[in-house]
């Protein structure tokens, strides 16, 4: 017997109001999908007839359509495990922190078993100091421990989890990385940048069965927030889980997986290029690091940090030379860049490695994607420079009212060119948008609402924080979808509702476009369709 080959689905959508990101045409009343294509954009007749009549309807009661949201910087398999991990987040000192991890550590009698944590911010604590192994010798009952703080460029380790690294006195500090130390030289058990990869190789080791689980869970909780694609920044393991998936017919989410700079040599060989895959999962760009980042006091800047010594300017992780070589490589392979940066130095030097790059002889030079990953702190005279050289910045807005307090303590006045969206946006920058969770939730509503108000849910700071950085709702929301299809090379294909896009799509519990500004963050999602299918209704 052959297979009979099954109908495509068709759905409409009627009676709302669709946001499409189309300048054209920006406001319908319907959609209609065939399979997994926008074929109408219009009039709720102009749908049901595009449809069909087998289509199924879904009548929106006037309910605001936006498409699905797009997170341009994600840690996916980072965010399926974390939902597992000792939460550390809220912990207000070290002691908090303590009896948070006492009771896990009585769990098992296994003394090998790994307590695993993310969360831990020491500019929340008294005194912001750095824990030490000392700190969690005493209620980790022998288990070797390791907690990752909420920007995850420190480990937080204990006695021993530093002694199954071989990380003693002796050890010095790696390339791009520091090891913080007691008085007689002896590790303190905070590790910075790539001095913590030794911990976290022994640590993070799920096994792939269990990748695929926690892959699974963490997509549904993605399409009830309305997130139906992203940028992924993780090694193979993140693309073996999500291939997995994808066999099985079972991946609900567009993801562009990213290749490591480990990885680069062997996806050109194989001739991995961006874009390359199907309509779920297919090939992004190269992650590089130009720096760490701010709550750890290693994003390289071009002045000391003002709660520091003279020589206090963190820790940049690359050179000028290096990094544009192994632009230039990615380049050759048909591969884009995404060059994470948070101080103004890192900024500045991926950008004068974008000028040398962007100014060869070569037919991609300027066709390449190259972008900048969180851009926090960018000096006034380089702001300019992202539009000239086609250079995306790639934004996180809730990072900005979770670190305010601590941006305005280390890096005071310099805060007027921090988080510069607006700015940016203004010189003609192309600006996407994301979350880089799970260092902040994965709501994009939330991050919207820091967009356009620069405050957190509940009002502070009364006027927002750098309130002339802020951008307008319909700003946000482009940067968001539009956007960030277009920064991991999607742009003609996803972001935007009109025919002969893919058919992503979030129904909200209210109108952004017509809410108070301050109730952003409040908005739901009540529909999900993925695919041209409903994938999560509330």
């Amino acid at each position: 017997m052959t297979d009979v080959p099954r109908a495509p689905h068709r759905l409409a959508l009627v009676n709302g109001r669709v946001y499409t990101q189309d300048a054209r045409r920006p406001l319908v009343q319907a959609l209609a999908s065939v399979g997994n294509r926008i074929v109408a954009a219009g009039s709720s007749a102009d749908a049901l007839a595009a449809a069909g009549p087998e289509a199924e309807v879904v009548d929106l009661g006037g309910r605001a359509v936006v498409p699905g949201f797009v997170d341009a910087h994600f840690h996916f398999l980072g965010y399926s495990f974390d939902r597992q991990r000792v939460p550390l987040d809220r912990a207000a000192s070290i002691e908090a922190v303590r009896q948070l991890v006492a009771p896990i550590a009585a769990q098992t009698s296994d003394p090998d078993a790994w307590i695993i944590g993310r969360g831990w911010d020491r500019n929340l604590w008294p005194g912001a100091r750095f824990p030490t192994r000392h700190d969690l010798d005493g209620v980790t009952n022998g288990r070797p421990t390791m907690l990752l703080s909420r920007d995850v460029h420190s480990v937080w380790a204990n006695t021993r989890a530093l002694e199954l690294a071989g990380i003693t006195r002796d050890t010095p500090d790696p390339p791009g990385g520091r090891i913080e130390r007691e008085a007689d030289g002896s590790p303190s058990g905070v590790l910075l940048e790539a001095a913590g990869e030794r911990v976290r190789a022994l640590a993070d080791r799920p096994s792939p069965e269990q990748e695929v689980v926690a892959a699974r869970a963490a997509q549904e909780a993605l399409l009830r927030v309305g997130v139906t694609g992203l940028c992924n920044f993780e090694g193979v393991e993140a693309v073996r889980a999500l291939q997995t998936l994808e066999d099985a017919g079972e991946l609900r989410l567009r993801v562009a997986a990213g290749i490591t700079r480990g990885g680069l040599r062997a996806a050109a060989e194989a001739g991995l290029r961006t874009g390359f895959g199907g309509d779920r999962l297919r090939i992004g760009l190269l992650k590089l690091f130009a720096d760490g980042a701010l709550g750890s006091g290693t994003a390289a800047m071009l002045a000391p940090y003002d709660d520091g010594g003279p020589e206090d300017t963190g820790i940049p992780t690359i050179d000028l030379d290096e990094l544009a070589g192994l632009m230039r490589e990615a380049r050759a392979a048909g591969i884009g860049v995404a060059t994470h940066a948070i101080g103004d130095a890192a900024v500045r030097l991926v950008l004068d490695a974008a000028e040398r790059v962007r100014a060869d002889a070569h037919p991609a030079a300027r066709s390449q994607i190259l972008r900048v990953e969180h851009a926090q702190i960018v000096a006034p005279e380089d702001i300019g420079r992202f539009a000239q050289l086609d250079v995306v910045a790639s934004m996180q807005p809730i990072h900005a009212t979770s670190d305010m307090h601590v941006a305005d303590r280390r890096w005071g006045d310099r805060c007027r060119g921090a988080y510069a969206w607006r700015s940016l946006l203004d010189s003609g920058a192309r600006v996407a948008f994301g979350t880089d969770c799970p260092v902040e939730p994965p709501e994009p509503l939330k991050s919207i609402h820091a967009a356009v108000t620069r405050q957190r849910p509940g009002g502070e700071p009364p006027g927002g924080w750098r309130p002339e950085q802020r951008v307008s709702l319909a700003e946000a929301i482009y940067a968001y979808t539009a956007g960030s299809a277009a920064a991991l090379g999607w742009g003609s294909r996803l972001g935007r509702l009109m025919p002969g896009m893919l058919a992503d799509a979030v129904v909200l519990t209210a109108d952004p476009y017509a809410a108070d500004l301050a109730t952003l963050a409040e908005i739901a999602v009540s529909l999900t369709v993925f695919d041209g299918r409903v994938a999560y209704q509330s």
